[in-house]
């Protein structure tokens, strides 16, 4: 992936809830689309806000396995017992841009979406990704402008047509009814 000023430098993994056990193990709730490659990294990086990852501080993955649909139990390195485990609590986890799951060639992350011009193939602009909603099924773009508000607008593959970060747009084929 091309780095730009505006490529973040961590991307968020998941956010420490509580220790499990005696033993220094943490209970992760899981915000990333690709939680099987936390068993692979070698290091994650924490941080208290999710938004802006600074002060971050840096531990070695010891061990990584799910534990719920949405939770993993996490093992750093230095993390001996309760006590220190408890001591990260609500603490986000990251991991540096350079680490992240390789993408397929149609595929791009969040970040990247966010701020999209968006236009229809008839190319009307309906205005910019300010938001994404997951709804189970399939995700949802908000989008902003001017002439139509907002516009919700369902991520799937028959309606965006392409999304071209380079390029600054999204390029969508609505069905009929939706902005009406």
């Amino acid at each position: 992936m091309p780095k730009t000023s505006d490529t973040p430098r961590y991307l968020i993994l998941g956010k420490i809830m509580r220790p499990h056990g005696v033993r220094g193990e943490l209970n992760v709730q899981i915000m990333t689309d690709f939680p099987e490659r936390l068993k692979s990294l070698d290091k994650v990086h924490l941080a208290a806000s999710a938004d802006a990852p600074e002060k971050l501080k840096s531990y070695a993955v010891e061990g990584a396995r799910p534990q719920r649909e949405a939770t993993w139990l996490i093992r750093l390195a230095g993390i001996e017992d309760r006590e220190m485990a408890d001591a990260l609590r609500n603490l986000f986890m990251f991991v540096a841009i350079d680490d992240a799951v390789p993408l397929e060639d149609d595929e791009v992350y969040l970040f990247q979406v966010m701020g999209l011009q968006v236009q229809t193939v008839q190319g009307e602009v309906l205005g910019r990704v300010v938001d994404l909603i997951e709804t189970g099924a399939n995700d949802v773009y908000v989008v902003r402008g001017e002439a139509r508000g907002e516009v919700l607008i369902p991520a799937i593959s028959g309606v965006i047509v392409t999304i071209d970060p380079a390029a600054g747009h999204m390029i969508v084929d609505l069905p009929p009814g939706l902005l009406d």
